[in-house]
């Protein structure tokens, strides 16, 4: 691989390296130092090939970095998530964009397992990249009985 620009989550890191994934493509990046970098944290910017065996890289630009908060809210899913969860079955999910900026997904679990999607959701670094796909700054989750309901939102 050659200098590569995008939107990368670091999906490990100690004191001495990184681990990057591109959000986009899923390509994996081994950084030969860390730049102050931190687990769950999303990076926007070029990485390069570190002389001379080009098998770890650097970051050679950084256009932004951030955290991406994944919250639960204490607020119940709205009327918008309970409609979409009534119409599919356990097990689905139902993704729509939101009225501006963001997207939506309702998930329907079985009424004891709402609390473990919850903890789920909030665990996968996935949430995390896909907030970055999507270039929102947060995300949400509200969770009735067998609703759980990932708000995908902007500042």
């Amino acid at each position: 691989m050659t200098t590569k620009t995008g939107t990368f989550l670091v999906v490990a890191a100690d004191e001495e390296t990184a681990t990057l994934r591109d959000v986009e493509d899923g390509q994996i990046v081994t950084l030969a130092e860390n730049p102050d970098l931190e687990e769950r944290m999303v990076l926007e910017g070029t990485v390069e090939p570190e002389p001379p065996l080009e098998v770890a890289y650097r970051v050679a630009e950084v256009e932004a970095r951030r955290t991406i908060p994944v919250e639960r809210s204490d607020l119940e899913p709205t009327a918008q998530a309970s409609d979409l969860a009534a119409e599919q079955d356990i097990g689905e999910v139902t993704r729509r964009e939101r009225a501006g900026e963001g997207e939506l997904h309702v998930l329907t679990v079985e009424a004891d397992r709402t609390d473990s999607a919850v903890a789920d959701v909030i665990e996968d670094e996935e949430t995390v990249a896909r907030a970055a796909r999507l270039g929102v700054d947060r995300v949400e989750i509200r969770a009735d009985d067998g609703v759980v309901s990932v708000r995908y939102l902007p500042d």
